[in-house]
């Protein structure tokens, strides 16, 4: 993807957002650590412009929350989670550039519910790889790219890499 076609496809995520959780009464946008904030944040002020209101975004890290966490580091950096409102009764959209295995998602569940019990949970993803391991499915999707196991999507975002496109690159072996 370029980064005309990740803003055509942010501008289309944010009008399924308003037309499935009809407008945007008790919505909150939280982005999973590092390139799901971005995302939340671009959502917010498309959504922002097309209802004239403001959406509230959050930060959520998951690391301490992930199954893999012994094999990640012996001393995990965690940085703090700013929620950016309560989610207590809040529809909230997590956010995540890549949905893959559904790890990372179930993580950020369990972070997200130690905040609060939201009303209603969604995920949206920028890029759904497919080869689930767990039963986790995505409400938004921004594109649906079939890989094989030696394949990997790597994401992009000028906030964070300093350039805007999504590619499809082999894994080495």
């Amino acid at each position: 993807m370029s980064a005309s076609e990740i803003d055509r496809t942010l501008v289309r995520l944010a009008h399924q957002i308003i037309e499935k959780n009809n407008g945007t009464d008790r919505l909150a946008l939280v982005g999973i650590k590092r390139r799901g904030i971005p995302l939340a944040d671009r959502l917010a002020k498309i959504i922002q412009r097309i209802e004239n209101k403001p959406v509230p975004t959050g930060v959520l890290d998951i690391t301490l929350y992930r199954d893999d966490l012994s094999t990640v580091d012996v001393k995990p950096v965690v940085q703090k989670s700013e929620l950016g409102c309560p989610v207590e009764d809040m529809n909230v959209i997590l956010c995540d550039d890549v949905l893959y295995t559904g790890r990372t998602t179930r993580a950020a569940l369990d972070a997200l519910f130690d905040h609060g019990r939201p009303r209603r949970v969604q995920l949206l993803v920028l890029i759904d790889r497919g080869r689930r391991e767990l039963p986790v499915e995505a409400a938004f999707v921004g594109r649906t790219v079939q890989t094989t196991a030696r394949e990997i999507i790597e994401v992009k975002l000028q906030e964070i890499d300093g350039q805007e496109k999504v590619l499809l690159v082999e894994r080495e072996v």
